[in-house]
């Protein structure tokens, strides 16, 4: 299946169940940048790659244990297919043990050509076919799902809105959690008044550099509350 322009950003999702998208891709913003061609999303069916009647695309794990592993030969047709020679787009698996996915990632992959994605499922990739075709393991958090669909569904999502034609407005997406290392300040709209909490007066001041501090002010003490982490490498 495949949506969208042959332009732009292209990404190719390898995965046991295409049908699970574009799911929440196609909707809002995001599915519109699709109908305008501003990237597209295709997906490949892993089991169109097995060679035997029953379609077959694990084995047991060698040396024993639980659950089955995705077969590196089954894989390897699958990503060679979706990423012939010369295709220079970064080829990734999506992986609880992976490198946790950044803002910074983010960008970079938004810059380039787009991206290769494979989801991972049962216990996991035979590690051959991850070395043998430089697969870069990237992670959406510290904890497991029964797939790789839908962490390869919040990759996309993210890169997308930084691309050209997708966001509506130009700096919604610059001022943004992660976008200069902090947090997103908190956000308000009318009623002005709302059981009994109202907007911070300095938001209705109509003082822009009182909001502009007030908002920055917010956003740091935010983030070092919330995320010492990432407060310990800000650098205003």
């Amino acid at each position: 299946m495949a949506s969208g322009g042959t332009t732009g950003w292209q990404a190719s999702v390898i995965t046991l169940f295409p049908e699970l998208f574009p799911g929440p891709l196609g909707a809002s913003v995001i599915g519109r940048g699709i109908e305008r061609g501003a990237f597209s999303l295709e997906t490949h069916s892993l089991r169109d790659f097995a060679t035997d009647r029953h379609r077959t695309v694990d084995d047991t794990p060698a040396g024993g244990g639980a659950g089955m592993v995705l077969r590196p030969d089954i894989l390897a047709r699958a990503i060679d297919h979706a990423a012939p020679e010369g295709d220079t787009r970064p080829r990734i698996v999506m992986s609880p043990r992976g490198v946790p996915l950044t803002q910074e990632r983010v960008r970079a992959l938004a810059a380039g050509p787009g991206a290769v994605i494979v989801c991972g499922r049962f216990e996991g990739i035979d590690q051959r076919v991850i070395d043998a075709r430089a697969l870069e393991e990237i992670s959406i958090g510290d904890y497991v799902l029964a797939g790789g669909e839908v962490a390869a569904m919040v990759l996309i999502e993210a890169v997308a809105r930084l691309l050209p034609g997708v966001l509506g407005a130009g700096a919604s997406a610059g001022e943004e959690s992660f976008e200069d290392g902090l947090l997103e300040y908190p956000q308000y709209t009318r009623p002005q008044s709302f059981e009994g909490r109202e907007i911070p007066g300095v938001l209705v001041s109509g003082d822009h550099g009182r909001v502009a501090q007030w908002r920055l002010e917010q956003a740091r003490e935010l983030t070092r509350t919330r995320r010492p982490d990432l407060w310990a490498r800000y650098r205003p």
